[in-house]
């Protein structure tokens, strides 16, 4: 079908108070992955490309292109977002090049220069007619809002959206980047103090460390859009080491990548049923 734009699937999620899936990409096989999660799900996704992964492959252009390609080429409903953007120019790229949605990361500025550079990109962005998510914080550093301690307040979160125009927020909740184990423990109480101050969907990054019953009871309190990468990138590791240790003969990466992206797929779309928790509990 053709590529589904974010905005779409982001009110088609909050109307239905469930809990849609945000998935990162990092080369062309985990994208492949996460394509045929949703087309065995039958749900939803959106593929993320972040900055990191940009830096990797030296350029958006190749890694976006094959996965709008992927996104347009499938029967699923699947968004391309851009995830973590600090350069302004990188989110207008993104823009240029068909992102449904495009996240300019300014949290480790101070609270003025991040409205007003969340503003610039609003701006052209939705020009062009793509949704801007952001983030609000003033703690530096890789994990910005979400290090350790720190939490979004409400009153600060309603009035950033309101000066900026996004379309979307990451908030800080108790989740952090990059954790291995699912340990977080999430503030369920400021969750749904920030669904009832924000007239925007709510975002967890680092859901990685977040247990699937917590993830559940989160989405419920008011989280829509849910950002997944370290926990599956976990399960990729995880099959291609034990295909080599089965097979130390190997040389074809073929035969051991293959197994990295069938067991994304596997657990991405396991998420996706998790997170989809409107179609299986009432919206109270």
């Amino acid at each position: 079908m053709p590529l589904v734009p974010t905005a779409e699937l982001l009110d088609a999620a909050v109307g239905r108070r469930t809990g849609l899936a945000a998935f990162n990409v990092v080369q062309l096989e985990t994208a492949e992955a996460l394509v045929a999660a949703a087309e065995r799900s039958g749900l939803p996704v959106i593929l993320q490309i972040s900055q990191n992964c940009v830096t990797y492959h030296g350029a958006l252009e190749p890694i976006g292109a094959a996965t709008l390609a992927l996104a347009r080429g499938s029967d699923a409903a699947v968004a391309v977002h851009l995830d973590h953007a600090e350069d302004e120019q990188l989110a207008l790229h993104a823009v240029e090049l068909g992102f449904g949605s495009v996240m300019f990361d300014g949290s480790t500025l101070d609270y003025e220069r991040n409205v007003a550079a969340t503003a610039r990109v609003v701006d052209v962005a939705h020009r062009h007619g793509v949704l801007v998510e952001a983030e609000l914080g003033e703690i530096g550093g890789k994990d910005g809002a979400h290090a350790p301690g720190v939490r979004t307040d409400p009153q600060e979160a309603e009035r950033f959206v309101r000066e900026t125009g996004v379309d979307a927020l990451a908030v800080a909740v108790g989740s952090s980047h990059a954790m291995t184990e699912r340990t977080a423990e999430l503030d369920l109480g400021l969750i749904e103090r920030l669904r009832h101050a924000v007239p925007v969907p709510l975002v967890l990054h680092g859901s990685s460390g977040v247990a699937d019953e917590t993830m559940e009871r989160a989405i419920r309190a008011g989280i829509t859009k849910v950002n997944v990468s370290t926990h599956l990138n976990r399960f990729y590791t995880d099959a291609i080491r034990a295909h080599l240790d089965a097979h130390p003969d190997t040389v074809d990466p073929r035969k051991y990548v293959r197994e990295g992206r069938a067991a994304v797929t596997a657990e991405a779309a396991r998420l996706m049923t998790l997170f989809d928790v409107g179609s299986r509990v009432g919206a109270g």
